[in-house]
C-alpha cells in the first residue's frame, strides 16, 4: 500500500527505521513501533468492518491508555476524523458533542465506559461502541481487541495534509463548546516546530502525566515524541508521587505540565530523595510558573521550558527556551520556528509597537482552518489577512519575546484602568503559604469593576483581606490591588489546570443573589 501525507502513515514509515524500538511503555508493559504499526492496521481494519469510512468521526473516552494513541493513528490511516472526548465532563456534556460533530463511533475505556454509554444514548445519532479491556459478549459493544480479528486491509484511502485528522472541542468559556478541527497539516507542523525548538532526539523518554485529551499533551509531547521515534512513557492519569517515581524508574528525559503539576511534585514528600538526574527537558503551560516553583526546581539544578499556545494553533505558538528563562521570567518566549506572532491595538485596530499591549495574533501552517459546522465562528476567529485572533492580551518586546498579560475577556476595567488578572495572581503567589490564586472582577458604583481575590492556603496558613492590601500595595498600582479576598478549598480548574474565571464570576453572583 502506498503510504499517504497524513499522519496515519506515521507508525508504519517509523516501523521500518525503528523496528525493534521501543514506543510506548504503560504499566511497565512495551510496546515496540513495528508491533504499535501492526496492532494499528489490524485496529483500523476492525474499524472499517464495523462501517467507518474516511471523513467519518471516530471518539474517544478516556484517561491515558495505548488504546487512545492507537485509536488515534487507526482512525487516521482510514482518513477519517479523531475526536478525543474530555473525561471530566459529565454525560450531556458529552452527548452534545458527539451530536456536534456527528460521531459514528464512540470508543471508551473501562473506568469511563458507564459515562460513554450514558452519552452515547444521549446522541441524536446511533454509534458504533467499543470498550476497551472488554470482550463484548454483554451485547454492550465489541472489545478493543476484537477489532485485531477483522480481515487486513487491502487498500487505503489517499489522505492528504489539509485533510481533517481531528476535531478537539474548546473549553467553552462563552455558551457552547466548538469543535476545533486541526488537518494532517497543522499536527505536522506544529511537531516539527517541537523538533525543532526543543531539540527532541529518538532517545528521548518522555513522561506523560498530562491527560491525551488535551491538545497540549498531544501535540506537544506524544506527536512529535512517536514521529522522531522516541519512547513515550505513559502514564494513566497524574498523581504527584507516581510521577516522581517513574521518573527515577523509567529514566525519564523530559515531562510536561501545567504549574499545578510541577507544584505538587516540589510539594510532595518524595521529592527530595528522587532522583531528577535524567530530565533533561521540564516544558510548562497554560500560566507562568510560580518564582517558588521556579526556585525549587532550580536548586536540584532544572530550569523550565515555557511556552503559550491554544487549541485552534495545534496547540504551540511560542516558546521559551530554557536558557532564557532566567532574562525574561514572565515572558512565554519567542513564536515558534515556523510561526509567526504580532500584536494588534485593541482600541486602534491597528498593528501595536513593541512593548505596546494588544490582542495576540499568529500565523503559520499549524494554525487551524475552522470550528466544525461554524462559519460565523471560524470568520470572527481570523482578521481580514488571515491571522489568527487568539483573545489573549500580550505584549512583544524588540527582540521577539511575548508576554501574556490576560484573556480579554477576563481583563478588568477599574476607574478606566486596565487590571490584568495574571499580573495580580502572580503577586498573590509570592505571599506566603498561597498556594493557588485567582483574580477576578466585580461590579463597583464608582469604579465600575473592582478585583477580587480567590486563594487557597497551605494547610495551618492565614492570610485575611488587609494583609493582601498591605503586602500588594509594595508592587502594584492601587486600583490593581484586591480589597477583598476569598479563601476556598480548591480552585476549579480545566483539565489544562487553568482556572476558569466564569464560573467564579457565577459563584460569586448566585452567593450575592442568597444574600
Amino acid at each position: 500500500m502506498v503510504e499517504g501525507q497524513g499522519i496515519g502513515s506515521w507508525l508504519r514509515l517509523r516501523a521500518v527505521r525503528s523496528a525493534g524500538r521501543v514506543a510506548l511503555v504503560f504499566n511497565g508493559a512495551e510496546l515496540t513501533y513495528d508491533a504499535l504499526a501492526d496492532r494499528v492496521d489490524g485496529i483500523a481494519a476492525g474499524l472499517r468492518a464495523r462501517g467507518v469510512e474516511r471523513g467519518d468521526r471516530v471518539a474517544y473516552l478516556g484517561d491515558n491508555h495505548p488504546s487512545f494513541v492507537e485509536a488515534m493513528f487507526a482512525t487516521a490511516r482510514l482518513g477519517a476524523v479523531f475526536v478525543p472526548l474530555n473525561t471530566r465532563l459529565a454525560a450531556p456534556e458529552l452527548a452534545f458533542m458527539l451530536a456536534d460533530c456527528g460521531a459514528g463511533a464512540l470508543i471508551s475505556t473501562p473506568a469511563l465506559a458507564g459515562r460513554a454509554d450514558e452519552a452515547a444514548a444521549g446522541s441524536a445519532q446511533p454509534l458504533v461502541r467499543v470498550r476497551v479491556g472488554a470482550d463484548g459478549e454483554d451485547g454492550a459493544g465489541d472489545g478493543f481487541e476484537e477489532l485485531l480479528d477483522a480481515p487486513p486491509l487491502t487498500d487505503l484511502p489517499a489522505v492528504g495534509l489539509d485533510d481533517p485528522a481531528l476535531i478537539v472541542y474548546t473549553s467553552g468559556t462563552t455558551g457552547r463548546p466548538k469543535g476545533a478541527v486541526l488537518t494532517h497539516g497543522n499536527l505536522t507542523w506544529n511537531a516539527l516546530n517541537v523538533l525543532v525548538d526543543y531539540d527532541v532526539t529518538s532517545a528521548d523518554r518522555a513522561l506523560m502525566v498530562s491527560p491525551l485529551f488535551h491538545v497540549a499533551s498531544l501535540g506537544m509531547g506524544c506527536l512529535p515524541v512517536l514521529l522522531k521515534g522516541a519512547t513515550l512513557l505513559l502514564q494513566e492519569r497524574f498523581a504527584a508521587p507516581d510521577a516522581l517515581a517513574a521518573i527515577e524508574r523509567l529514566r525519564a528525559t523530559s515531562i510536561s505540565g501545567v504549574p499545578t503539576t510541577f507544584q505538587l511534585m516540589a510539594d510532595d514528600p518524595s521529592w527530595s530523595t528522587t532522583d531528577l538526574s535524567s530530565l533533561r527537558l521540564m516544558t510548562c503551560g497554560g500560566s507562568p510558573v510560580p518564582d517558588r516553583v521556579r526556585e525549587a526546581y532550580e536548586a536540584r539544578g532544572l530550569r523550565f521550558s515555557g511556552g503559550y499556545g491554544m487549541t485552534e494553533a495545534s496547540p504551540g505558538i511560542t516558546l521559551l527556551p530554557p536558557q532564557h528563562t532566567a532574562a525574561h521570567p514572565r515572558s512565554a518566549g519567542l513564536a515558534h520556528f515556523f510561526t509567526r506572532v504580532r500584536i494588534r491595538d485593541t482600541a486602534t485596530g491597528q498593528l501595536a509597537a513593541n512593548g505596546a499591549a494588544g490582542e495576540v495574533e499568529a500565523l503559520g501552517p499549524n494554525v487551524f482552518q475552522g470550528y466544525w459546522g461554524d462559519p460565523a465562528a471560524s470568520a470572527d476567529a481570523r482578521t481580514a489577512d488571515g491571522w489568527l485572533r487568539t483573545g489573549d492580551v500580550g505584549v512583544l518586546d524588540a527582540d521577539g519575546f511575548l508576554v501574556i498579560a490576560d484573556r480579554l475577556k477576563d481583563m478588568i476595567i477599574s476607574g478606566g484602568e486596565n487590571v490584568y488578572p495574571a499580573e495580580v495572581e502572580n503577586a498573590l503567589m509570592g505571599l506566603p503559604g498561597v498556594t493557588g490564586a485567582a483574580v477576578i472582577g466585580l461590579p463597583h458604583e464608582r469604579w465600575g469593576e473592582v478585583p477580587h481575590a480567590v486563594v487557597t492556603l497551605a494547610p495551618g496558613a492565614s492570610l485575611d483581606a488587609a494583609t493582601v492590601v498591605e503586602r500588594l500595595s509594595a508592587s502594584l498600582a492601587r486600583y490593581k490591588v484586591p480589597r477583598t479576598l476569598e479563601v476556598v478549598a480548591e480552585l476549579p480548574r480545566t483539565a489544562s489546570g487553568k482556572v476558569p474565571k466564569r464560573l467564579l464570576r457565577q459563584r460569586r453572583t448566585a452567593a450575592a443573589g442568597d444574600s
